[in-house]
Formats: C-alpha cells, sequence, structure tokens
C-alpha cells in the first residue's frame, strides 16, 4: 500500500531563537490553523517582540513553496507550526552567604509548514 499525501505543503525551520520556548508558543498559537494573509496581519500588530521572526519564518515557508513547490501563495495557510527545546546558556551569580544562583537563558527552534487549501 502507498501512502499519498493529498496537501501540497512547504516547510522554514529556524534554529537557536533567542526566546524561550514557551514565550515562542504563545505567538505560535495566536496563527496555528489559520490563513497565510491573517496570520501575517496578526503577527504585525502583535506586541510580542518575538513575533517578528514568526513572521520571517511564515514568508520563508510561502516564499519556498511559490518557488520550490509551485503553489499559489494566495491559498496557503498554517498547517503545522511547532516549538522545539534548544540549547540553554547555563550562567552563574553570587547570592548571599557564598551561593549562587543558577540563571538560564534558552534557546528555541520554529518550524512552519504551510500547506494548500484542498478543493473538494
Amino acid at each position: 500500500m502507498v501512502a499519498v499525501n493529498f496537501h501540497q505543503e512547504a516547510k522554514a525551520i529556524i534554529k537557536g531563537l533567542r526566546v524561550s520556548p514557551i514565550k515562542l508558543g504563545l505567538v505560535a498559537d495566536l496563527v496555528r490553523g489559520k490563513k497565510v494573509d491573517e496570520a501575517l496581519k496578526i503577527l504585525k500588530f502583535s506586541k510580542r517582540r518575538i513575533s517578528k521572526e514568526v513572521m520571517k519564518a511564515i514568508i520563508s515557508a510561502t516564499s519556498n513553496a511559490e518557488n520550490n513547490c509551485g503553489i499559489d501563495v494566495d491559498s496557503l495557510w498554517i498547517g503545522s507550526i511547532y516549538v522545539g527545546r534548544g540549547s540553554v546558556l547555563k550562567r552563574w551569580r553570587p547570592r548571599a552567604r557564598g551561593r549562587i544562583g543558577r540563571i538560564k537563558k534558552p534557546f528555541s527552534n520554529l518550524t512552519v509548514i504551510v500547506r494548500k487549501e484542498l478543493k473538494l
């Protein structure tokens, strides 16, 4: 049996974003499942700093769909967008009575997959 992929899709991955995965996930939840033009409008007016990077990833995935797959840009929607943990910078800070306080500076990875709408 051969699995048939009915969706035409394109992907963009950004690694090493300097934001925690929790904060990036909040922005990703805003646009998950929306049409690409609607998602870009939402991100344009978002107050979160990382929304510009998410917008760049969506634009990159849209360009990949247009140039590599020949998909019409107007029929694209965000099929899936997910966030992964990257590396963590560990820093130390002196605290009272000779102790240390641990500071974690997390990085994130972002994957955006755009798909063509199916007309059934």
